[in-house]
């Protein structure tokens, strides 16, 4: 599957329930809680999360490429 770091996590997570446990996992940790993936998710991108929960956006491309995903975006 290839994932573009600019799509909404809403949308990703769409694409591939398995998503939701990967990013929690990276630190995204509302990402499970209630309500949070329908509200925040439906406009914050995996790059702007990267930003807000300072988690470098190196580290998770790396992860989800070693997990057999393809990332692209910048």
């Amino acid at each position: 599957m290839i994932i573009n770091i600019n799509e909404t996590i809403l949308e990703l997570v769409q694409k591939d329930e398995k998503l939701k446990h990967i990013l929690h996992d990276l630190g995204f940790k509302e990402i499970t809680k209630p309500g949070m993936l329908q509200t925040v998710g439906r406009f914050m991108t995996l790059k702007a999360g990267s930003n807000l929960r300072k988690i470098d956006l190196v580290i998770i491309k790396k992860s989800l490429e070693e997990k057999g995903y393809q990332v692209e975006g910048e």
